[in-house]
Parts: C-alpha cells; sequence; structure tokens
C-alpha cells in the first residue's frame, strides 16, 4: 500500500511586526499575524514555523509558492496525511 501526496492551498494576508503570532478568520479570508519584521525573509520562515507548530506538522510540508515579497501570501501545504490537512481544512472553515 503506498500514501498518495495530498495538496493544499492556504490564501493569507500576512500581518508582520505583531504583538503575537495568531490566526484571524474574517469575512475577507485568513490574516496570520507574525511578531518578526518583513526582513530578510524573517517573516517568511516565521510563518512557516508558526503554521507548523499550530497545525502540528512538519515545516518541510509547507511552501511559499505565491507571494514572497508580499503580505498576500498562497502556501501550498503538502502532506501524506490526509485526516490532518482534512482537520486543517475544517479549523480554516
Amino acid at each position: 500500500m503506498t500514501k498518495q501526496q495530498n495538496d493544499f492551498i492556504l490564501r493569507l494576508k500576512i500581518v508582520p511586526n505583531s504583538s503575537k503570532n495568531e490566526i484571524i478568520k474574517s469575512e475577507d479570508g485568513l490574516k496570520v499575524k507574525i511578531t518578526a519584521q518583513p526582513v530578510e525573509g524573517k517573516a517568511n520562515k516565521a510563518l512557516i514555523e508558526f503554521l507548523s507548530k499550530t497545525f502540528k506538522i512538519s515545516k518541510s510540508s509547507f511552501k511559499i509558492i505565491k507571494g514572497e515579497t508580499s503580505k498576500e501570501k498562497t502556501v501550498l501545504i503538502t502532506y501524506n496525511d490526509e485526516e490532518k490537512l482534512q482537520k486543517i481544512k475544517d479549523f480554516l472553515k
């Protein structure tokens, strides 16, 4: 039996230099507040670390596929556990 990879795309608005790391659901979509500054990729790195800890998935499962230098980001999650991905989708609804 082989596991198939499952992909899930997140579209996020990032707010760097925040007082704490958190995910906020709004009518406009998902907003992620990150304490890191948006210099030299620090906010991107902090975003991946925060998502990894929040969803309990390895950092290597996350990849910013659009918006490296923008506040509007598209993040690809590639993970082999379909049940875990479904929990993420349910959390984000």
